[in-house]
């Protein structure tokens, strides 16, 4: 007489419930697998976005502190006027002084821009690699004007990494005054215009931006990021022109005097 076969009939130790245990113990395997780098992944994002900031913005009130103690015309203590000082030392007048270059990843200046918040005080190193755009601030390219000379000042900085120096750049709105700080005095810039291109697009660097061969008549100042906020598939660029400057003894614009305080203290 047949028996009908069941699950009861399949002795112990035959392939089909090796087969089971084995599939079970891969599927285990890969989801602990896939719950791990999970995690890993949740750990580099966080360490992207919000460790690199922490690190990178206590480096750059570091060097920022640094330039203002080395500055003269009381960079510490905010306007350093005197009633002895001539009158025109108190006001915006003649040609800016250049600032002089300065070496492979040494900081120069202070970037103020009011538009990205009361607190925003940056430094300008020489240099765009990783050494400087990672650790150091805004990145100035070496081959393009300093500040105070005819042409086109050009610096870059990260938008949501390592101090998020330009991560507000995209709120830029034409009048806008940006300053910059130096051992030669202060330098005020006027927002202009906003710019999205490739990333292969180096001509927006050259003394007249995006023209080849034009003989610059300006003083502008272009800052360049990634975009989208997210991203590097795009840059974003914004141009600036030279609108004046003031002896670092004369002291600050108004606009800024509460943060170049801050900065030495």
């Amino acid at each position: 007489m047949a028996h009908a076969s069941g699950p009861s009939s399949v002795p112990p130790g035959s392939p089909a419930p090796r087969r089971g245990r084995v599939l079970r113990t891969v599927i285990q395997v890969l989801g602990e697998l896939l719950v791990t780098a999970g995690v890993v992944l949740l750990l580099f994002v966080a360490w992207q976005l919000w460790w690199t900031n922490v690190q990178a913005n206590d480096r750059h009130e570091q060097v920022v502190q640094g330039l203002a103690d080395t500055f003269d015309g009381g960079s510490r203590g905010g306007p350093a006027r005197s009633q002895a000082e001539p009158e025109g030392l108190l006001s915006d007048s003649g040609p800016p002084p250049v600032t002089e270059a300065a070496g492979p990843q040494e900081p120069f200046g202070i970037m103020y821009v009011p538009r990205f918040g009361e607190d925003y005080m940056r430094p300008l190193i020489s240099g765009v690699g990783p050494q400087v755009l990672d650790k150091l601030g805004l990145g100035h390219y070496p081959e393009t004007a300093m500040p105070g000379a005819v042409g086109n000042f050009a610096i870059a900085g990260h938008r949501q990494t390592h101090g998020k120096v330009l991560d507000e750049i995209h709120t830029l709105v034409p009048g806008d005054k940006l300053y910059v700080q130096t051992a030669a005095g202060y330098y005020t810039y006027v927002f202009r215009n906003k710019q999205i291109v490739l990333p292969h697009r180096s001509d927006v660097l050259l003394p007249v931006p995006t023209r080849p061969g034009a003989e610059s008549q300006e003083r502008i100042m272009t800052m360049t990021s990634c975009n989208p906020r997210f991203g590097d598939e795009e840059r974003i660029i914004a141009y600036s022109v030279f609108e004046s400057w003031r002896p670092l003894a004369a002291g600050p614009p108004p606009a800024i005097e509460s943060q170049v305080e801050a900065a030495g203290k």
